[in-house]
């Protein structure tokens, strides 16, 4: 009986015990600064979004939350870094479509399983692809375009901020979609490609609306099509893909928060309902609002279903158009 007792005792005093750590483990969490390792250099969509939404969570937790910026080999050093980090919640990667929708398929050497290795928080931002091109090309439409390339086949380029980027991919899908041959100019970063469309230098650019502004309002570049469900607000005069008969052709940038593998059950649901109400703040939703950008949000199982579909997506294009491999 005595034995009996005690052991009910201890039981009892286990379940107490456990679910005070889980409740101390929620309210401590986190009791220590947070770094948000960032994939690219400072500057930039990424950099920008990381930022904003890094002080917004220093705000509302009550900790710094520092930027790391690790640019190199297509995000493939920071997301490397975070997988190997503790599972704490103490180190967080801002991940994209380039770390976990494309360079899955296009690095043969990767140092860490690009969905085993992260735990999956919450989706960030979206920013919509943009089909532009020199200002004094004689294509004037997506469907010049077109033929423009059928009657002169191999005369059109485009540029991309680098080989296996998303820009890239989607100059390779719009050359399967519309049925021509395009060159393919990469560069390194979109800085430079942008300048050399501009100047005329190459023909077409496909990228996010920060990096192609300012030549659209200096007459430098003429947008043609906005590759999302919509039209872009900053430019709502520019038909989408979908609009000019062009299913498919829906592509974004896209950015989340993910952690390394096995983070403790309190945090990743803490995580995911602080960046849900930062990205339903009014300034955030304007301020991303002015980079092109729509905010994200969502649970943490749908930002793995979405990194998945993604990732099957581009997994295709990159097979259907015989991308060289790089390690």
């Amino acid at each position: 009986m005595k034995a009996l007792c005690s052991g009910l005792l201890l039981a009892v005093a286990t379940i107490v015990c456990a679910g005070s750590g889980a409740a101390w483990a929620q309210d401590s969490y986190p009791s220590k600064v947070i770094t948000l390792v960032v994939p690219v250099p400072p500057g930039g969509a990424a950099d920008f979004i990381a930022r904003a939404l890094g002080q917004k969570l220093s705000e509302a937790v009550g900790q710094p939350v520092v930027i790391s910026n690790r640019g190199g080999a297509s995000g493939t050093i920071a997301s490397d870094n975070v997988a190997k980090a503790p599972a704490d919640g103490y180190t967080l990667l801002l991940n994209s479509i380039t770390t976990h929708g494309i360079g899955p398929h296009l690095y043969t050497k990767l140092p860490y399983d690009s969905v085993k290795d992260f735990t999956p928080i919450v989706l960030a931002a979206r920013l919509p692809l943009l089909m532009t091109i020199n200002a004094a090309h004689s294509a004037k439409s997506v469907k010049d375009v077109i033929a423009y390339g059928k009657a002169n086949p191999g005369k059109l380029s485009f540029a991309s901020s680098g080989n296996g980027g998303a820009p890239h991919l989607t100059g390779e899908l719009f050359k399967n979609t519309a049925g021509i041959n395009m060159l393919h100019v990469p560069y390194r970063g979109s800085g430079p490609a942008v300048i050399d469309v501009g100047a005329g230098r190459v023909d077409i650019m496909f990228d996010a609306v920060p990096s192609l502004l300012a030549l659209i309002q200096a007459d430098k570049l003429r947008p043609l099509a906005a590759a999302s469900a919509v039209r872009n607000p900053i430019l709502p005069d520019v038909p989408t893909f979908a609009e000019l008969g062009m299913s498919g052709m829906e592509i974004s940038l896209w950015y989340g928060i993910v952690g390394p593998a096995g983070l403790p059950a309190p945090v990743v649901p803490r995580l995911n309902t602080e960046f849900g109400k930062i990205m339903a703040l009014p300034d955030i939703v304007q301020n991303f609002g002015k980079q092109g950008a729509v905010p994200g949000g969502g649970s943490p199982a749908q930002y793995a279903d979405f990194m998945r579909v993604e990732s099957t997506r581009w997994g295709e294009v990159v097979q259907n158009n015989g991308i060289p491999k790089l390690e």
